[in-house]
């Protein structure tokens, strides 16, 4: 169910970066990061749980890619913040949902 839940949140933030016309590698660069998120929340026995452990886990398969646009283009950072915490948490507690 993660790696289902996790493409469905890659096409959700991929059709934005479509629409703003950025380059492909950095669409298979955030499609890429759901899908992982998605296989390691559902996969990953952590103390936290639903949206919480959704939230952590998808911040931390963003810090390096974080790390390379912030360098360059810190301001880039927000979106992306917004974003990975907005569907971290809905990864989590559909996944969550999905377990029980």
């Amino acid at each position: 169910m993660g790696l289902i839940f996790g493409t469905l949140a890659g096409v959700i933030d991929v059709i934005p970066m479509l629409l703003q016309k950025l380059t492909w590698d950095a669409n298979l660069s955030a499609f890429s990061l759901w899908i992982i998120s998605g296989y390691l929340i559902a996969n990953t026995k952590s103390k936290l749980k639903g949206v919480l452990k959704g939230i952590s886990i998808s911040f931390l398969v963003l810090i390096p890619s974080a790390i390379l646009i912030g360098w360059k283009e810190p301001v880039a950072l927000i979106p992306i913040f917004g974003m990975t915490f907005i569907l971290g948490a809905l990864l989590g507690f559909f996944i969550d949902k999905q377990e029980k």
